[in-house]
């Protein structure tokens, strides 16, 4: 099962990606005034079968909670209140 479940978090990790790429694509065509109707169907389908990805992915066990506003918010103050360190290997200090 746990290979299942890996295969298709694979496939989500990969649609994902194709999905970003449309997106851009999209965005180009609209921005040179193109007619982008064929790349946003295909990727409407992409969403669909993301979809019924994820739905796979929850019945196999593998939900991944995710995490509100305010979580998300005090990752991020936590990620930028780290500070490099400015010592020497080993904590030595010149």
């Amino acid at each position: 099962m746990d290979n299942k479940l890996n295969e298709i978090r694979r496939k989500i990790r990969m649609l994902r990606t194709e999905m970003l790429s449309a997106e851009d694509n999209i965005r180009k065509q609209v921005n040179r005034d193109e007619d982008c109707s064929v790349a946003a169907t295909h990727l409407m389908a992409m969403r669909a079968t993301m979809v019924g990805l994820i739905g796979e992915r929850n019945r196999l066990g593998g939900e991944e909670r995710l995490l509100n506003v305010d979580e998300r918010l005090k990752l991020e103050v936590r990620a930028a209140s780290r500070k490099p360190s400015t010592g020497m290997p080993g904590g030595r200090e010149r």
